[in-house]
């Protein structure tokens, strides 16, 4: 499964997984493939440092990335509470009505809450960065398009190839145009932040955008013939993030969570502002129906919606209940039928890019 880039990047595999747990990047770096690790929930410096130090022990000195949220364009002067303070009493209530509605018990008293926004403000991202850059690390992505042009030239005077996650051809192209050496074509049907348009039409549309740049396709991915798929259609690799989720090396705190997860087709995701204040597909769930629903009060933009919920999504997630947890997962989440270790995974996506080739090669009547 090699590519110029995964040549160039020296792995086997031109398969890149994001993961927001260091045991599963790992991981996928050493099956040969490249494992991107999330630095959104790294709001302190040593917390990303120690993790970092762990995934250089681990990794067999094969190479990983690490991917961050920094918005290309900074807003100056505005404190987590001048924001805060923007939120409307009625959509605080809205929270906890909701919450009293389902039973869901407080956190213990001084128990802040696990999920904060902070990690999308920029001055984090660049702590995080002040960190990494100590490190080999080999690609730098950013969420959230393209990141500031001196977060670019630090990464390539230190060899490191910068990422972009887009949503169309037209995102592709501010991109290119930015410095980015590797465009991440997200369709509709991933997890998270994602765009209107599908995989299958969005693929091609940015290959052909922003070439020669390679291009990673992303969304709805988890099988090796949907990476020959991708391939076919002019990507350079497949950017997949849900699929581990549920591997034995993933750390989610929740058996609930995963069981839901192992339960969830397909049709069980939603496109919903809830999380944040912008599209996410994530589980459907009775709090997401209360957000969408016509009762809701609607969402905020963000970062006003993730600071609203921040203390509510840890509260129903530390006491696990069960019809209000969720978690940002894509639509391939149909295929997340049993926890396995990431290896195994692997084994799997190798094995069907092989009969994937070899059906293609039959019908073009190359077979021996």
């Amino acid at each position: 499964m090699e590519t110029e880039l995964s040549k160039r990047l020296g792995i086997e595999h031109a398969i890149f997984g994001f993961t927001p747990f260091p045991a599963v990047a790992a991981a996928i770096t050493r099956a040969g493939g490249f494992g991107v690790l999330g630095a959104v929930r790294y709001t302190a410096p040593e917390d990303l440092r120690r993790d970092l130090d762990w995934m250089q022990e681990h990794s067999d000195g094969k190479p990983y990335g690490l991917d961050v949220v920094m918005p290309a364009k900074k807003v100056e002067g505005v404190t987590e509470a001048d924001v805060e303070a923007m939120i409307p009493e009625g959509h605080r209530q809205f929270v906890r009505d909701t919450l009293a509605k389902h039973g869901v018990p407080e956190l213990a008293e001084g128990e802040a809450a696990g999920w904060r926004i902070t990690g999308w403000m920029e001055e984090v991202a660049r702590t995080q960065l002040d960190v990494a850059f100590q490190y080999p690390i080999r690609l730098l992505a950013n969420a959230l398009g393209s990141p500031p042009g001196d977060v670019v030239r630090r990464a390539h005077a230190q060899d490191v190839l910068v990422a972009a996650l887009a949503g169309s051809a037209r995102h592709a192209e501010r991109h290119a145009e930015a410095g980015i050496d590797i465009v991440v074509a997200q369709g509709y049907e991933a997890g998270g932040h994602t765009g209107e348009i599908a995989s299958m039409v969005l693929t091609p549309e940015v290959v052909d955008a922003v070439d020669p740049l390679p291009v990673l396709a992303a969304g709805g991915i988890g099988s090796g013939e949907q990476i020959a798929a991708a391939l076919a259609l002019g990507a350079q690799g497949a950017w997949l993030g849900s699929l581990w989720l549920t591997t034995t090396e993933a750390d989610l705190h929740s058996r609930a969570l995963t069981a839901k997860l192992l339960a969830a087709g397909s049709g069980d995701t939603v496109r919903s502002r809830a999380l944040t204040g912008k599209p996410a597909r994530q589980l459907r769930t009775e709090w997401t129906d209360a957000w969408d629903g016509t009762d809701g009060p609607g969402t905020l933009p963000m970062p006003l919606q993730g600071l609203l919920v921040a203390e509510a999504v840890s509260r129903i997630q530390k006491h696990e209940v069960v019809p209000l947890l969720g978690t940002p997962v894509g639509q391939i989440v149909g295929r997340m039928t049993s926890e396995r270790a990431v290896q195994s995974v692997f084994d799997d996506l190798t094995r069907g890019f092989e009969r994937a080739v070899d059906r293609i090669n039959r019908i073009a009547g190359r077979s021996h």
